[in-house]
């Protein structure tokens, strides 16, 4: 008998297909790796399977980051399975080839991406042995509803309708893999070419985004603060006291200085003035009251769950899709998490009834309990009915909005709670009223010497909470954003109040804010507004940069190659960061860092997905664009690249002149500053690691930093060192070299006394009670070394690529371990994690010890013990 396959893009759709299929078509039959009735057998992949390499002919193993190998552009891709999922792709390959088996659908996700993740796979089949020439139809499903997938299966489209979609997936998929390998090796080629290894990662998102975040960077350092002033009064009225701030109600924007405001004044002389003239005067008083009304936010794509969870709780947006993803699969009391929608399917007004069902009557634990009398007020009342607000099938793509599922939650740690609670309280605010406020703006006008002086008082009152019910808000006063106070005291028609008292508040103006993860992820998801074409914003305003999927693994890539730092949430550009930036606009290939790139192929792409562009034009002009970029950087041949370049505070170690930055160097210009210097300078990257300011700045002061770690060997392995700066008699200049804490070492086993007096002790040794103190790259006891040691204690500073303070190692001595410390690398996998570095007595070395798991929910078992594991 005859079957068809049915291949969705993630086992829970595979569930959903079957359990829509059964009643029809008959039971199915479980297996390990797919479902089978006499009439399909229904499996799925787990999102990406394979991807796409360079075949092995056009494979550049040794010298591929010389421009002699560059570009690399293939005439067609081969295929590469992903080692983590091998055995889903083996189980697919062999009910793909399944004589019985005559049939093919793809039920991956209605998009783009779905299409190529089914295209590779049924291509890895083909080519992995035999042909595979089944037919093929397409199952659109934007709605998983039982009956929306059985309607869907009424309405298969055919292969030949899907082709064009096929096509503009390939070419997305083919074109990053152009620009990044061949833009990643020329600027990696381009650095390396004075020796050493200095890679240099180039994306068609990566890049644009890190050069949002060294534009605002730069506006940071450019700003030139100004001084201005706020005046305030305070008035008396009958009913009390209230206070305003000083205006100008004649003010009007102005597009060339956007620091000034209304509000501002800038000479303290003018402010005392108004500040005088309005002190102990009468003042008439005007006032508008009017209602005013706000709606529930949407409820949650992926970005905006990722946005307020760093906002509220300072979750990463790596951490936030780990917890979604979680209670997604683990749990399932979520749906799926990677989409960029924030609407419903038009038919699932019933489910989201039966959710709010769920969360009335089932016993949730913790604080989720106070939902229940939400989710019960929604149902009593009829507000979840059917709204364009919610439920818009226009406004589905490949997946819907975030929800949660009709399963409740039993086990959720305290992360997962708070994610959890976040998706309920938004998705039962959707479908509650707007919230009424009443809005007061009061002017208090005084007049002086024919002089009038304007003070502004805002108040807004919280007259029926609507949705802010759920997120604890009732009928309240708020504080108005200008600091003055919203519960006014009232003043009657006509009432003249008195100005008793007025401050002047000295202030400066402040440079825009950096970016956190939450500001950063708004920015990338409306790049497109960045982009001055109609025709490319337009394309751009339902994609912007990268995916809701891989906008959190574009940050952590960019902070993995140090192009960026996290500071408590702040994320900030390295110089690494700017270095490339100048690189690129210096060669001319700019369009690397602008969203307009990714602009003109999401134009290009929805027009091959409507049938109006060649799959071979498209390609034909990447593969164009990507010679241009290889060649430019190949011919550039002047001795430095142009930029806004630095001058170093300390002064030349040789001659005490004046020390500037270049592309390539820091070099001394002479006394004068412009005048040629005396030929003393360092690299810029040694070791293919950038030197930061702050670091070269101490660097040339003590003519020694370190450990530093990020350093690459030309192979491209990761090593630590310490910095020295030298003075070469041969050479008669100082020069830079690499110190890895060899003659302390060598110190150590040949038991040379080392006089540590100099030093001040950073605390007790645990093994013997010594001092223990910084002793080239470890901190070790003092009875550790000399010919007679009797101790053998001793810890890297920095390990594996973690640095450990001063502090830490203090903390460490006195309590035995340190705070969790979150940037180790793991050597054979090259992944990060976090533990504390502590003692352990039995073993007598410092050792990792992990995290505890996180708690559970009130009532559940208590969390295992941390493990331990040798530092």
């Amino acid at each position: 008998m005859s079957k068809s396959l049915i291949i969705a893009e993630k086992p829970s759709v595979a569930q959903d297909i079957v359990r829509a299929l059964t009643p029809a078509s008959g039971k199915f039959e479980k297996h390990d790796e797919y479902f089978e009735n006499d009439d399909y057998v229904v499996s799925s992949a787990v999102g990406h399977l394979v991807e796409i390499k360079a075949p092995e002919e056009f494979d550049v193993k040794r010298g591929k980051w010389s421009f002699n190998n560059l570009p690399v552009i293939p005439p067609h891709f081969d295929l590469n399975p992903i080692d983590k999922s091998k055995g889903r792709l083996n189980a697919l390959v062999k009910l793909i080839r399944r004589k019985d088996v005559t049939s093919l659908i793809n039920a991956c996700d209605a998009g783009r991406e779905g299409e190529l993740i089914f295209r590779l796979i049924v291509q890895y089949a083909g080519t992995a042995k035999a042909a595979i020439s089944k037919p093929v139809s397409r199952l659109w499903l934007q709605s998983m509803t039982p009956q929306a997938i059985r309607d869907g299966f009424d309405k298969l489209r055919s292969d030949a309708q899907m082709l064009p979609l096929a096509d503009a997936a390939r070419c997305r998929s083919e074109a990053d893999w152009l620009v990044g390998i061949n833009g990643t090796r020329a600027m990696t080629a381009f650095n390396s070419r004075d020796g050493g290894f200095f890679l240099t990662t180039v994306g068609r998102v990566q890049t644009p985004t890190l050069s949002i975040v060294v534009e605002r960077e730069e506006k940071i350092r450019k700003h030139i603060y100004r001084d201005y002033w706020e005046v305030r009064g305070s008035f008396d009225a009958q009913a009390g006291q209230y206070e305003g701030k000083w205006f100008d109600p004649k003010w009007k924007k102005n597009p060339e200085d956007a620091e000034q405001r209304a509000d501002r004044v800038w000479s303290r002389a003018e402010a005392d003035a108004i500040a005088a003239a309005a002190k102990g005067q009468p003042a008439s008083v005007s006032e508008e009251s009017k209602p005013s009304t706000q709606a529930s936010p949407g409820l949650y794509d992926l970005t905006t769950l990722q946005r307020e969870a760093n906002s509220r709780f300072g979750f990463s947006a790596k951490t936030t899709l780990g917890l979604a993803q979680a209670l997604y699969e683990k749990h399932k009391v979520l749906t799926y998490p990677r989409t960029d929608s924030r609407y419903l399917p038009e038919d699932y007004l019933a489910v989201a009834k039966q959710t709010a069902e769920m969360i009335a009557s089932e016993d949730l634990p913790g604080p989720l309990m106070a939902l229940a009398q939400h989710a019960s007020t929604a149902l009593k009342n009829g507000y979840i009915k059917p709204t364009k607000k919610v439920f818009d099938n226009a406004k589905v793509s490949d997946h819907f909005a975030i929800i949660p599922t009709l399963q409740a939650p039993k086990s959720l740690t305290e992360a997962e709670a708070k994610l959890y609670d976040m998706v309920v309280k938004r998705f039962l605010a959707v479908f509650f009223p707007a919230a009424e406020f009443q809005v007061t703006t009061r002017i208090s006008t005084v007049k002086n010497a024919g002089k009038e002086y304007a003070f502004q008082t805002n108040g807004k009152v919280l007259v029926k909470p609507g949705w802010l019910a759920i997120y604890g808000k009732d009928s309240q006063v708020d504080d108005a954003a200008d600091g003055t106070g919203a519960n006014l005291v009232p003043v009657a028609a006509g009432e003249l109040v008195r100005t008793e008292g007025t401050d002047v508040k000295a202030l400066q103006t402040k440079p825009p804010a950096r970016y956190t993860e939450a500001t950063l992820l708004s920015a990338m998801e409306g790049a497109g507004k960045l982009v001055d074409d109609d025709e490319l914003r337009e394309a751009m305003a339902e994609k912007g940069l990268g995916t809701p999927a891989t906008r959190a693994a574009t940050i952590e890539g960019l902070i993995t190659e140090k192009y960026m730092l996290r500071e408590g949430r702040e994320l900030i550009p390295t110089a690494k960061a700017f270095q490339l930036m100048t690189l690129l606009r210096g060669l001319g290939v700019e369009d690397l860092t602008k969203p307009e790139l990714t602009g003109n192929w999401e134009f290009q792409l929805a027009e091959m997905e409507k049938g109006r562009l060649n799959r071979d034009a498209f390609m034909a002009e990447i593969a164009a664009m990507t010679q241009r970029v290889v060649q430019k950087a190949k011919e550039y041949d002047r001795d430095t690249i142009p930029g806004d370049y630095a001058t170093l505070k300390t002064p030349c170690p040789k001659c005490g002149g004046v020390v500037k930055e270049n592309y390539r160097r820091f070099t001394c210009t002479g006394k004068s500053g412009d005048a040629e210097g005396c030929g003393f300078s360092i690299g810029k990257i040694p070791g293919g690691r950038s030197f930061e300011l702050a670091e070269v700045e101490q660097f040339l002061a003590h003519k020694k930093i370190g450990p530093l770690e990020g350093f690459r060997s030309k192979a491209g392995w990761p090593f630590t060192a310490e910095l020295a700066l030298v003075y070469d008699e041969e050479l008669a200049n100082w020069k830079l070299e690499f110190d890895f804490g060899e003659d302390a070492k060598k110190a150590e086993e040949e038991g040379e006394p080392v006089d540590f007096s100099a030093q001040e002790s950073l605390g007790h040794c645990p093994k013997c009670g010594g001092g223990v103190y910084e002793h080239g790259t470890n901190y070790i006891c003092q009875n550790a070394v000399g010919a007679k040691a009797a101790c053998d204690f001793k810890s890297g500073k920095i390990i594996l690529q973690q640095p450990v303070e001063l502090g830490q190692m203090r903390k460490l001595l006195e309590t035995g371990k340190t705070d969790l410390l979150e940037n180790f690398v793991s050597n054979k996998t090259r992944r990060k994690f976090k533990a504390f570095l502590a003692f352990d007595k039995k073993e007598g070395k410092v050792m990792f010890e992990f995290e505890p798991r996180a708690a559970k929910v009130p009532g559940k078992a208590p969390a295992k013990k941390a493990a331990a594991k040798k530092a």
